[in-house]
């Protein structure tokens, strides 16, 4: 009988429902090209703005680049140019990694379209993004085996061996219930790791939540045989036809809990980077200031918007404060601020990055990516973001990718626009 944690994916094999799967399968085939119309209509067709009804506050603001550009002032001085959008540096620190744009593979779990994790942890480590193994790989599909590297290890080993550039990192995460699973603590003392964590490479993120099922722990449909050898540490549902829902306790959180967890992942764990990540809930602001105040080297905020795992549709549709809503609740970060949530083009990621984020995470569209191109389709993907996200930034009058700002986003619900440099807001 087959384990449902461990099949494979065949190509196309992906849906991903209400996500705009087809835009990412070109980005997958054609990399740059993709973020413009097709070539062929190229001299035969016109273009102007299609305007779609927005599916939220992030969709629905807009990017308003300024006539008066000190900045782009400044980069002509420095280069004896005019600048142009490739002179916009992508390069940034993501939670303690260096990274060369805003972009990290956001956690994946043990479902079967995660799968692909080994084919996205190779493109991912070729590129230098930082990747999030998420936290109940290990528990379901394995942590080593017979001497033989499985799930967990097989991502870290693929990501590291496509990895030259000495960037990038290795995030694994964990929930309160998975400690059991003393998941951390194998990583930590594994060998295949020792290059990872002595480069200052290897972090480990707590999982207070989730933006698919915010306040409820991971879910996982499996076999019976997964399932017996699981019962001992998760609780098993029934749920027909040989399938079992192995669910994961969320955990019990209050700020003085928060703050000693990540105390002590900071005590026990002290070469590796402390990330912690939130559910998109109402008290989110509270949280990340007591994580970043306990000594969190980032803060990752799922919005309500974000999923590629298992949920009950009631929570996918009607649970969760939108992305936009939980970046506007923290405001100006004090810290390290990651956010991802249906990210799938520059637009959406430079938006995010105006509203406070240091990187978005792509999780989806990652995985509908590979699906495409098991070799290149997420590093193509991730050009094509790239370049958009270098002609946004430098249409702003920037050239950094910490650069955008509030002031660069304009939300037609509010009627507000840019706010000025001297502090006026224009309507």
């Amino acid at each position: 009988m087959r384990e449902l944690a461990s099949e494979p994916m065949t190509p196309n094999s992906l849906t991903a429902h209400g996500f705009p799967e087809a835009d990412v399968r070109r980005r997958a085939r054609e990399g740059a090209a993709a973020i413009f119309p097709d070539l062929s209509e190229y001299g035969s067709a016109v273009f102007g703005a299609n305007p779609a009804a927005p599916r939220d506050g992030i969709d629905a603001l807009r990017l308003v680049p300024p006539v008066f550009m000190p900045r782009r002032l400044e980069m002509l001085i420095e280069l004896g140019r005019e600048p142009l959008y490739d002179d916009a540096s992508l390069a940034t620190s993501i939670g303690g990694f260096d990274a060369p744009m805003p972009l990290y593979l956001s956690a994946l779990g043990s479902t079967s379209v995660a799968a692909a994790g080994t084919a996205l942890a190779a493109q991912a480590g070729r590129l230098g993004l930082p990747m999030v193994i998420g936290e109940n790989v290990a528990p379901v599909s394995g942590f080593r085996a017979d001497g033989e590297h499985r799930a967990l290890l097989a991502r870290i080993a693929a990501y590291t061996d496509a990895n030259d550039t000495g960037i990038g990192g290795v995030v694994v995460q964990q929930s309160t219930e998975d400690a059991n699973a003393e998941v951390w603590n194998n990583v930590y003392t594994d060998p295949a790791v020792r290059e990872l964590m002595d480069s200052g490479r290897l972090a480990f993120e707590l999982k207070v939540g989730q933006g698919a099922k915010p306040g409820l722990g991971g879910l996982t449909m499996v076999d019976e045989r997964t399932a017996a050898r699981l019962e001992e540490q998760y609780a098993l549902q029934r749920m027909g036809d040989g399938q079992v829902l192995r669910a994961s306790s969320p955990g019990t959180f209050i700020g003085e809990i928060l703050r000693q967890q990540v105390h002590l992942m900071r005590n026990n764990y002290p070469r590796a980077r402390c990330w912690v990540k939130l559910p998109p809930a109402r008290d989110v602001a509270e949280a990340a200031a007591i994580a970043w105040e306990a000594g969190a080297d980032a803060v990752t905020v799922d919005g309500a918007e974000g999923g590629t795992g298992w949920a009950p549709n009631v929570f996918v549709d009607q649970v969760g404060l939108p992305l936009a809503e939980c970046l506007r609740r923290i405001g100006r970060p004090v810290g390290t601020l990651l956010a991802s949530g249906r990210i799938h083009d520059g637009a959406r990621a430079v938006k995010v990055l105006a509203l406070g984020a240091r990187a978005v995470g792509v999780g989806r569209a990652a995985l509908v990516a590979v699906d495409e191109d098991s070799e290149h389709g997420l590093v193509r993907f991730a050009e094509s973001l790239a370049c958009e996200m270098r002609m946004l930034i430098s249409a702003l009058g920037k050239y950094a990718a910490h650069e955008p700002g509030p002031e660069d986003l304009w939300d037609p619900a509010t009627k507000v626009s840019a706010v000025h440099s001297k502090g006026e807001v224009f309507a």
